[in-house]
């Protein structure tokens, strides 16, 4: 999977801008803590977040997204370092003040297993208190398995937004509008 998105990753910012809904959502935090971003990719949202003044770990399998998101960070002297590590052996998730998995899941049935597993191995290990806050298309049951999984642990919501995400990419004229689902939730 990692050369698919090496590849994927030869084009810069390939995913465009984060989402606004999420990043408003950040900024509303006056304790900026620390924010583990799994699955970063190029670090669309690790970046803005360390912009906003949190401290970001972005972990992510693609060497070249990690490279990308480091030479951002290190330009702009941000509080942010990004790991080449698989996101389904990584265990350290106590240390963290916040959780974010964006666009990670997509609970399809060779890979449901895996990904339901990763969320409840996230919500076991992560310290009291932590807010974990997953970004996901909003299309057939992804939302039900999501909340589902979630609820196993009668855990505290504190967002479930809609929202639509808009891809313009210039140079190819290609748009695209993606549903999407921001769940929020305490543990």
């Amino acid at each position: 999977m990692s050369i698919v998105y090496n590849k994927y990753y030869e084009t810069e910012n390939l995913f465009g801008n984060p989402y606004p809904e999420l990043i408003e959502y950040f900024r509303n935090y006056i304790d900026k803590g620390k924010v583990l971003d799994l699955g970063c990719g190029q670090g669309r949202d690790s970046i803005a977040l360390a912009r906003l003044g949190f401290e970001v770990i972005g972990v992510d399998h693609s060497q070249v997204g990690i490279d990308q998101m480091n030479k951002i960070a290190r330009a702009e002297n941000l509080t942010l370092e990004g790991r080449v590590e698989d996101i389904y052996t990584y265990e350290e998730f106590s240390l963290y003040d916040f959780i974010l998995l964006d666009s990670m899941f997509h609970f399809e049935k060779r890979d449901l297993k895996k990904e339901t597993g990763l969320i409840r191995k996230i919500l076991t290990h992560a310290k009291t208190g932590c807010l974990v806050v997953v970004c996901l298309q909003d299309t057939g049951r992804k939302v039900s398995i999501l909340n589902e999984t979630l609820d196993e642990q009668l855990l505290k919501r504190l967002a479930d937004m809609k929202f639509e995400y808009i891809f313009e990419d210039s140079e190819t004229e290609h748009h695209s509008r993606t549903e999407y689902r921001m769940i929020a939730v305490r543990k």
